[in-house]
């Protein structure tokens, strides 16, 4: 095995910003009980922030981003892993303080790594990736709160997005009349065959104008935009319905009231992927390979190579990604 390989490293000086693909050494890498041969990694927002001067998210630099991967151990200090086996690594501190997974290899400890289920191969587990993760703990939650396919519509809002499109996806899995809110209207027919049963504007679920209480019209919801667009989804929540929030591509203001919650009983359910105890973690992935798992995953994705990570992250931060980019390591 050579000591050196190929990574995606981003680097900053107090004049100078850097990011392209570079040889590092495995003395590079920190400290990790497992260390793995990456197969494949994805595109996520905080990826795409990585990839900016100002981004703030990388703490130290150089750096190699990325925050979810999945490979196959190539050596241990840990008895729950042995060489060969297939893993995925997500969240926690990996691509924020912990290099990431746009590299031939990454060194992980062991409490980060989550062993790959049967029926989902490495491919399907970034695909996924934590987007996907947090789309499945969103749809967990919600079915936690109440929610079932006979209580009525679920709206799923930034629907083209990877958060977004496999959250619909898993949703017409369990089969949910869904309705999916996007502003692309190129991109409706890709929503219906993502399960969709009916597609929407932005505008008609948010104009501009959010009232305290409007019409109820869905069940639940599956936020990933939060700010002022949230604040109109919960103000069309049925009685007793939950709206399950994980991003804030729309701001992290939130100008609501509380009628919603005290006049209707309506649920807020905060989506925390990153620190998700394992508890819960283990299991939801492998639900994520069986009763979640949507029919036509790898549709949702675009696969790509290393060297062409530079110029796909920016896409992802100007609102134009559909589904999931994945990175071919």
């Amino acid at each position: 095995m050579s000591e050196d390989f190929k990574a995606l490293v981003v680097d900053k000086s107090d004049t100078d910003f850097s990011i392209g693909v570079k040889q590092v050494s495995f003395q590079d890498l920190p400290a990790g009980e497992v260390l793995i041969k990456v197969a494949y990694s994805g595109i996520n927002y905080k990826d795409g922030l990585a990839s900016l001067p100002d981004g703030k998210i990388v703490r130290s630099y150089p750096f190699i981003p990325g925050i979810d991967l999945a490979g196959v151990v190539v050596s241990s200090e840990d008895p729950r892993y042995t060489e060969g086996d297939q893993v995925i690594a997500t969240s926690y501190e990996i691509g924020v303080s912990h290099y990431g997974g746009y590299s031939e290899y990454a060194r992980i400890p062991a409490d980060w790594i989550v062993p790959l289920p049967k029926n989902l191969s490495l491919k399907e587990a970034m695909i996924y990736g934590t987007a996907g993760f947090t789309a499945a703990l969103s749809v967990q939650r919600l079915e936690e709160n109440g929610l079932t396919p006979e209580k009525g519509k679920v709206l799923v809002s930034g629907a083209t997005g990877g958060v977004g499109s496999l959250a619909l996806a898993i949703l017409a899995k369990r089969g949910y009349d869904v309705v999916a809110s996007t502003g692309k209207s190129s991109e409706h027919d890709y929503l219906h065959k993502l399960g969709a049963n009916e597609v929407v504007s932005r505008e008609e679920v948010y104009n501009g104008k959010a009232k305290a209480l409007d019409k109820q019209l869905w069940a639940g919801a599956v936020d990933p935009v939060g700010g002022e667009f949230l604040a109109a989804i919960l103000s069309k929540i049925q009685y007793n319905g939950s709206v399950a929030v994980s991003g804030l591509t729309g701001g992290g203001n939130v100008p609501t009231t509380v009628f919603p919650f005290i006049l209707r009983g309506i649920n807020l359910l905060g989506i925390d992927s990153v620190y998700c105890p394992m508890e819960v973690r283990r299991p939801l992935w492998e639900r994520m390979a069986t009763d979640f798992k949507p029919e036509g995953l790898e549709s949702i994705s675009k696969e790509i190579s290393l060297e062409e990570l530079p110029q796909t992250l920016p896409i992802i931060l100007q609102g134009q990604a559909k589904g999931r980019f994945i990175v071919k390591i």
